[in-house]
């Protein structure tokens, strides 16, 4: 019996442990191009006071060959002509559980879209899976982030 007590106290910790390790995904991210595979800037992740997440343009990197549009010309009020460096381009974003993450909103200040977002975070918590979609996820682009800080 006691051998049981003990057995149930080791899992009731390892349990309880997983949930208050949780991976956060607030920090400084590089986000890199789906299509080109290069380094495109950085966004500064920061939960909510209503505790969902946002993302605000930390950094824009420009790249051979492309110069960054620096004002948001094509995207919809209240984004339209603001200055894409600052910028709250992820908003809503909630917890699912321990690494996954949904019901957000991700904006695109080079075709000024708004898309849904979802994401999971990696074990080691220095990458970020994204998936932006419009109606079906399987109708979207994914992007890798990195953990920079």
């Amino acid at each position: 019996m006691r051998i049981l007590y003990k057995s149930m106290s080791i899992i009731t910790a390892i349990f309880i442990s997983n949930f208050a390790f949780a991976q956060d995904i607030t920090g400084v991210w590089r986000y890199i191009d789906d299509q080109t595979g290069e380094n495109k800037g950085q966004v500064r992740i920061e939960q909510s006071t209503d505790g969902t997440y946002i993302g605000k343009v930390h950094k824009i990197t420009p790249r051979q060959g492309y110069t960054p549009k620096e004002i948001c010309t094509n995207c919809p009020a209240p984004f339209t002509n603001k200055p894409i460096l600052g910028m709250q381009v992820i908003s809503g974003l909630k917890t699912q559980d321990q690494t996954n993450y949904t019901d957000g909103r991700i904006l695109d200040p080079v075709s000024g879209k708004i898309y849904r977002l979802k994401g999971r975070i990696s074990p080691n918590g220095k990458k970020l899976f994204f998936r932006g979609y419009m109606g079906v996820s399987a109708l979207g682009r994914s992007q890798t982030w990195i953990r920079i800080e």
